[in-house]
């Protein structure tokens, strides 16, 4: 059974979505929800659903090591982004060459970067007129939204989209797609664990 640790800054819903994906299944589990607000509802849909939680400050992300202990701690084997907005530590992506995934509510690498998560997003895709939207799933490294391209999937823009209409036909790709996309990629995960450094 492989472990699964959420990153996440938001309401959860799509952390909530894959918690729930995991729950029955043999292959890996939703072990830990971390979240960079201590408010965050994530946190709350993810204690609900009887999953450890972790809230941690900038200086223990980025200066003591404490999330990377925290994720050894536990035996975190691959680790998912779902709406968290810092970039990830190199000490963390180091440690979890390969294993790291986000995902990106457009088609990347347009719409990326700083700044662009979220309603952002949807106002630039609708602001360009463009016909097609929808998801990105990519492999996490030390820029936002630069990493390898795993998984793309589209939806169509219509001249009546809002930003808030085109948010849930995006939220709808992200919910059907984000957890198939991980169990495959956390099956590979032993042959991801035996190759070499220059290799992964």
């Amino acid at each position: 059974m492989r472990n699964i640790a959420i990153l996440a800054s938001g309401t959860g819903t799509n952390a909530e979505n894959i918690i729930k994906y995991f729950s029955n299944k043999n292959s890996a589990q939703v072990s830990l929800v971390l979240s960079n607000k201590r408010q965050a509802p994530v946190l709350k849909r993810a204690e609900a659903n009887n999953i450890r939680t972790v809230f941690f400050e900038h200086k223990e992300f980025y200066v003591t090591g404490k999330v990377l202990r925290y994720l050894l701690l536990y035996k975190i084997d691959f680790i998912v982004l779902a709406g968290f907005l810092w970039l990830v530590p190199e000490n963390i992506i180091e440690q979890y060459a390969g294993r790291i995934i986000n995902i990106h509510p457009a088609l990347l690498p347009a719409y990326g970067g700083k700044g662009m998560y979220s309603e952002a997003v949807h106002k630039a895709v609708i602001a360009s007129h463009d016909k097609e939207s929808g998801i990105t799933i990519h492999y996490v490294n030390k820029f936002y939204d630069k990493g390898d391209i795993i998984f793309q999937t589209r939806c169509k823009v219509e001249p009546s989209d809002s930003p808030a209409s085109l948010a849930e036909k995006v939220h709808a790709l992200e919910y059907l797609h984000y957890p198939k996309v991980i169990e495959g990629l956390v099956e590979k995960l032993p042959d991801l664990l035996i190759k070499g450094p220059e290799e992964a």
